[in-house]
């Protein structure tokens, strides 16, 4: 009698469980249903500054940047760092790598300091042959109405961008060699201007493969 009871009670149990199991399963097949994720790109998503970007809004006379810096012996300079033979400074001075002072800053008291030069640079398609100009360039106050329209534009990643707290970060992160400035992935449009700091726009290649529902970009 008791055999039996017990054989009966374990059944039932298995079958409860069996249950539990194959319920569990069907949930989680749902909710990691792969067409539910298919529906989401990154476009969905807003991505918002949480405060207004800081822009460099007087141009000044390359006498009048220096004096500014000149009068403070704590005076800082963030620069673009990654160069080997030039680096650019958070005023839109170029000098080379040597000539860079301990605070960051170019020396400008050398001769063939450049500021806010475009050198290398086309002015038609904004792009640059060398990194360091493109960032010069592109912080020249002039420029701020351009890299508006580069924020807005639909073809922007936001989420690039999102990070940036002033014009320095932002020329940082736009001059540096994006998918926008290539033709087939690794293969530059043009060889001799691959940094850019204007608008720009994908290749043809690049927009027949983004995802259905989500901007080319």
């Amino acid at each position: 009698m008791w055999p039996a009871a017990l054989s009966r009670l374990f059944r039932r149990r298995i079958v409860y469980i069996v249950l539990v199991v194959v319920l569990l399963v069907t949930g989680f097949g749902h909710l990691f249903d792969q067409d539910t994720f298919a529906g989401l790109h990154y476009d969905e998503y807003v991505v918002q500054r949480t405060r207004p970007l800081l822009w460099t809004q007087q141009l000044l006379a390359p006498e009048e940047q220096l004096n500014r810096t000149r009068g403070d012996p704590e005076a800082r300079c963030r620069n673009s760092v990654q160069g080997r033979r030039l680096v650019a400074d958070e005023r839109g001075f170029v000098c080379r790598r040597k000539e860079v002072l301990p605070n960051g800053c170019c020396n400008t008291e050398l001769p063939n300091i450049g500021y806010y030069s475009c050198r290398t640079c086309n002015a038609t398609t904004h792009c640059c042959g060398l990194y360091e100009y493109c960032v010069s360039c592109c912080l020249h106050p002039g420029q701020q109405p351009l890299l508006e329209r580069v924020l807005r534009s639909p073809n922007t990643p936001k989420y690039t961008f999102a990070s940036v707290t002033d014009h320095f970060e932002l020329c940082l992160v736009k001059c540096r060699t994006n998918s926008h400035s290539v033709a087939h992935e690794n293969k530059y449009r043009d060889p001799a201007a691959k940094h850019c700091y204007g608008l720009t726009e994908a290749h043809e290649s690049q927009r027949d493969v983004a995802p259905k529902g989500a901007s080319a970009s």
